[in-house]
């Protein structure tokens, strides 16, 4: 007999391969009929499966956080069917799930359109409809290779090819239809329910190989509700009505140009609200502690080999060969210069921790395909920093950093934060017992952050190839997840170059090396911040923060005397004294998301007033110029200034 333990911790003995679906049955059929997978110890996997040792059971039902996967996956699966069923002939790869969704990649000698997409759905729902089980079979290579030959499947056929000698292969059917899969799946198609919708089309090469034929690739979404898709359906109208792209052209911030793929051209008012980030984060690290450094943008290859670079990271990397046969590189990252730095001159124990920082821009080599206005780019600032201190101080140091992190997000309006530990990636340097350390410092970090409320968590295998990092996502305000700053701790790069401080003991010793990055890259930032304020920017950041509105000619002068009074008040002011109505002059700022417009005519240049309006209203409030300038003003003081 073996033991299953339920989460309520009552226990029961059942004989050795009994499935779930047995045990669910046995307590109530109700129960079984409600239940669309199991947890075993943790691990889901098909209700159906015999349990042959003890374990811990959960029951899975579709309102269950760990049903969504499985619905998503049981639909790329019945969508493979569906299009299968209208197109003969049609192969299908792969189709797994995604963030918010799926996709199946199908084989087709015409490619899919969106106007396929009602029939589709129709046939989706029609098997939905029939409740199909899925059932699982173990297949040996032989049996699964002859099937799909047979079917004119030729990519099913190399994957079994290339599916390890020592793994299951396994089959899950639904009806007539089958596809090879890891699983796990619900019980039948009808689980899967009505909340699904297709939602683009795409070319993918098969297995990302620009020299393998070209699939089409049809993208998904599904959900446990009605109600929880057409939330979604809201969110992505709304984050195209936010699109940076969109919104930099009305507000003329900055343009891509194919001679430059993945670099921006900034135009005066976007590198206006570029460097007032800048602004705002060198007097924030001034206050830290920290110094500013400048390092060059291109080295030598063997620079990029003692650090690692070379090996780990060279397919990222600009590379030069000059005429005396140098091979150069445009820099990746800043950390190699920031030891240079630390390196140039004897270093004691008193000067540590040594706190460097640099708004270095970098360049790394990204896929056309990946590149996405400025959030995805191949040439970007960081507000980069490095922190040279003993292991004594690591915790110190990062509680510092997560202080200073959590305050300038919230001076920008974020507030939903979650901080996550990124462990040893596969590919990476130094020794295990380097990391063992490494990561330890940081999950100290990690657990005394999470006493305090803050939201936390673990990414396996996600850490930099020479350390392990704690990342910080903000949600923005339409619930989007953006990964911002980080933590890295790194005892390998100095190391590697060789840096030493004189400890106490007049030993040579090498510093850890803590990474630091706040915005992380200024061109993200910048999107995130225009996306999350719908252009919508605080007084502070806005680039244009005034334009004058003049309602007649004879306004001119007056609006002349305004702009020489707030620019000597440190305002960003404008004036526009086309001869136009004054509707087409406020919607034309209101577009460019000018947060005050400022309303003068002859009535006004008389009584040194003007008549204000905000970004998103239509009342207009008059006031005093000086009275108005002093609001303005004090209103566009950042958050730092303020507080100081």
């Amino acid at each position: 007999m073996i033991s299953v333990t339920f989460p309520d911790g009552a226990q029961r003995q059942f004989e050795p391969g009994v499935t779930g679906f047995d045990i669910a049955k046995s307590i109530s059929p109700s129960l079984a009929k409600r239940t669309v997978a199991m947890a075993l110890d943790g691990v889901v996997t098909d209700l159906c499966d015999p349990i042959a040792q003890d374990a811990k059971i959960e029951f899975i039902n579709r309102e269950d956080p760990r049903a969504l996967e499985l619905i998503r996956h049981d639909c790329a699966h019945v969508l493979a069917e569906a299009v299968q069923a209208l197109y003969p002939g049609t192969q299908v790869t792969i189709g797994p799930v995604i963030d918010n969704g799926f996709y199946y990649d199908f084989f087709r000698a015409e490619p899919f359109t969106p106007d396929e997409f009602a029939a589709i759905e129709k046939k989706m729902r029609e098997i939905i409809a029939q409740d199909k089980a899925f059932v699982k079979e173990v297949w040996s290579r032989d049996q699964a290779i002859a099937h799909f030959e047979k079917a004119g499947e030729a990519f099913k056929v190399e994957l079994v090819e290339t599916i390890p000698a020592d793994q299951d292969l396994k089959i899950y059917k639904q009806g007539d239809w089958l596809d090879l899969c890891r699983g796990p799946h619900m019980t039948s198609t009808g689980k899967i329910g009505s909340a699904f919708k297709l939602m683009k089309v795409a070319g993918a090469y098969w297995r990302g190989d620009s020299s393998k034929p070209m699939l089409s690739r049809i993208y998904a979404t599904a959900f446990a509700k009605q109600e929880e898709l057409d939330a979604y359906l809201t969110q992505l109208e709304e984050a195209e009505r936010r699109d940076h792209r969109r919104l930099a052209r009305e507000m003329d911030l900055f343009h891509f140009q194919e001679e430059g793929p993945g670099t921006v051209f900034w135009h005066a008012k976007g590198w206006t609200l570029f460097q007032t980030l800048i602004s705002y984060m060198r007097r924030r690290q001034q206050q830290a502690g920290y110094i500013e450094v400048n390092t060059p943008q291109v080295l030598d290859r063997a620079l990029w080999e003692t650090s690692g670079h070379w090996q780990t990271y060279r397919e990222n990397m600009f590379v030069t060969q000059t005429e005396d046969d140098r091979v150069f590189a445009l820099k990746p990252m800043n950390c190699p210069g920031h030891v240079q730095i630390f390196k140039n001159g004897l270093k004691s124990y008193r000067d540590l921790p040594l706190k460097i920082a640099e708004f270095g821009t970098v360049h790394r080599y990204e896929p056309s395909g990946a590149l996405h206005g400025i959030m995805r780019v191949r040439a970007f600032t960081q507000d980069d920093a490095h922190i040279f201190c003993t292991e004594e101080q690591i915790m110190d140091e990062s509680m510092k950093i997560n202080d200073l992190i959590m305050s300038i997000y919230e001076d920008f309006g974020f507030t939903d934060i979650v901080l996550k530990l990124s462990t040893r990636p596969e590919k990476r340097v130094g020794s295990d017992d380097v990391w063992d350390k490494a990561e330890a410092a940081l999950k100290r970090v990690l657990d005394t952050v999470a006493e305090s409320g803050i939201k936390t968590g673990i990414n396996p295998g996600e850490g930099a190839f020479y350390g392990p990092k704690l990342e910080y996502t903000l949600r923005d305000a339409i619930g989007r997840e953006w990964q911002c700053g980080t933590t890295q701790v790194d005892f390998n790069l100095p190391t590697r170059f060789g840096a030493f401080y004189i400890a106490p003991d007049s030993e040579k010793t090498v510093p850890v090396m803590i990474h630091r990055a706040m915005f992380g890259s200024l061109e993200r930032f910048t999107g995130i911040l225009i996306e999350h304020h719908a252009g919508h920017l605080p007084l502070w950041l806005s680039p244009q923060q005034i334009t004058i509105c003049t309602i007649t000619q004879e306004a001119d002068d007056y609006a002349m005397e305004i702009i020489a009074k707030a620019r000597k008040l440190g305002l960003r002011i404008e004036a526009d004294l086309r001869n136009e109505k004054i509707n087409y002059k406020v919607r034309e700022h209101s577009l460019a998301k000018t947060p005050v417009l400022l309303c003068i005519g002859k009535k006004e240049a008389a009584e040194k007033s003007v008549s204000i309006r905000r970004l998103g209203s239509q009342a207009q409030t008059s006031m005093s110029l000086d009275e108005a300038l002093a609001a303005l003003v004090a209103e566009a003081e950042p958050p730092d200034q303020k507080r100081a």
